[in-house]
């Protein structure tokens, strides 16, 4: 059964105020915890209560993946066992996480994964959890790749650069997807490429990808064999300094902001790409760039500036009908 302990005044993050009436406000502690044989009904049902209390926008499913994640089965499984009781360390489990969630703690660093195109990544707090909307760009490389296969002699290879790789989710998705290419994947951190390891050496069966550290495309500098790349995928950071700061909590204060804030006008690292893609990209190379929602005309008119001569230049909305991604042939 649930046990809740009253005291003093704090709430999971600290102290709260509650108004009762009218009345001046008066201090409330909740030490939120569960006590073995809690069953997995009982402690869905209040887990669900403890995060929407605290204004998590998803509390019902989030209680269900971390209880998944703690008793390793799927979330499918508990729909159909609410009577099963936890164990002494499930529960001890569960409480901690629960706790966790309830500061805003994203739950794929809880749970240590992220589903994206159909892979499970490792994630954890060194990088960015990949987005839904990222896989937008995924399918504009994939359906290049396609393309440009139609043109390839037999042997040949399609050369693609992934550029700020995070975790690898890019490169490995559409590296699984093409038998044919070999891939390239920066990133200026050291932890990102880490975790980015862990997943190539999980997930890249045909040890189709190269992981690089360094800034953007200093990596490549001294790899004689990469004068030509076919294609540049990025999904760079692209906040601005003034917005990053009212992000919601889960991104602000948990994912690394190297990974999010790219100055006042969070074109930053964009704008240096652009700079630089000219010298790696082969002749008639495609460039794919996720941006954010609101910064479809600025990016249009700084290729305007940067690339003034490009063959081609399209911006596309993602499916919540936002800008998202922009394709460029310099």
């Amino acid at each position: 059964m649930l046990a809740l302990n009253q005291a003093a005044p704090m709430s999971a993050k600290g102290p709260i105020a509650v108004n009762s009436d009218g009345q001046d406000a008066q201090w409330l502690n909740i030490v939120w915890t569960l006590t073995p044989a809690t069953t997995v009904g009982r402690a869905l049902v209040s887990a669900t209560e403890r995060l929407r209390d605290v204004g998590i926008d998803t509390p019902q499913l989030d209680a269900q993946v971390i209880l998944a994640y703690v008793l390793n089965r799927a979330r499918s499984w508990l729909f159909a066992h609410h009577d099963h009781k936890l164990s002494a360390e499930e529960a001890e489990a569960y409480t901690d996480l629960i706790i966790r969630r309830s500061h805003h703690e994203p739950v794929s660093y809880l749970t240590r994964c992220k589903e994206f195109y159909g892979l499970e990544f490792y994630v954890d707090s060194r990088v960015l959890i990949p987005r839904p909307e990222t896989e937008l760009l995924v399918d504009a490389v994939l359906n290049q790749i396609e393309m440009f296969s139609e043109e390839m002699a037999i042997g040949e290879h399609i050369h693609m650069l992934d550029v700020g790789t995070g975790c690898g989710a890019i490169a490995v998705a559409v590296a699984t997807n093409c038998p044919e290419l070999k891939v390239y994947a920066t990133d200026v951190s050291p932890d990102a490429i880490a975790v980015a390891r862990e997943n190539i050496k999980r997930l890249d069966k045909r040890l189709q990808i190269t992981l690089l550290e360094g800034d953007l495309l200093s990596p490549l500098a001294n790899k004689v064999d990469l004068n030509c790349v076919d294609i540049i995928a990025a999904n760079l950071p692209y906040i601005n300094t003034t917005d990053y700061g009212t992000l919601e909590p889960d991104v602000r204060d948990f994912e690394p902001k190297l990974a999010l804030e790219a100055g006042p006008d969070g074109l930053d690292a964009i704008r240096r790409l652009l700079i630089q893609a000219p010298g790696v990209l082969k002749r008639g190379g495609v460039i794919f760039l996720e941006i954010g929602s609101d910064q479809g005309a600025a990016v249009l008119d700084l290729i305007q500036e940067l690339m003034p001569n490009a063959a081609f230049v399209n911006l596309r909305q993602d499916y919540n009908g936002r800008d998202r991604l922009v394709t460029i042939v310099p």
